[in-house]
């Protein structure tokens, strides 16, 4: 079991810059490949990046790369997302999420446990 709890979300303009945390409980964090996923209003909940159980492997959505950045602290159990250049669009409630699996994952249904999510507000 793997509890999961973001923060660092909150109001930026355009063009600034947020960096989210996500602190996960449990010894098994190790074994468990990250990601962050977002889902703005009316929208489906979308992939935004992911990083394997050694960090050493990240994987980006398109719209982010070069943007974003996923790391990890398998010390501290803490995944991070570095946010910069940040657009209206990236607005969205951000959730860090655990998969089932130690290898990079892109799919909702890939990932077993989920955060209660961090509201990201860009301003333009």
């Amino acid at each position: 079991q793997v509890q999961l709890v973001e923060s660092g979300g909150g109001l930026v303009q355009t063009g600034g810059s947020l960096r989210l945390s996500c602190a996960a409980s449990g010894r098994s964090f190790s074994t468990h490949a990250m990601g962050w996923f977002r889902q703005a209003a009316g929208k489906e909940r979308e992939f935004v990046a992911a990083i394997n159980w050694s960090g050493y492997t990240t994987e980006y959505v398109d719209s982010v790369k070069g943007r974003f950045t996923i790391s990890r602290d398998n010390v501290k159990n803490t995944v991070y997302l570095q946010m910069n250049s940040l657009k209206p669009e990236d607005t969205a409630v951000y959730y860090c999420a655990a998969a089932g699996r130690a290898d990079v994952v892109v799919t909702t249904t890939q990932y077993d446990y989920w955060g209660q999510g961090t509201q990201v507000t860009v301003s333009s």
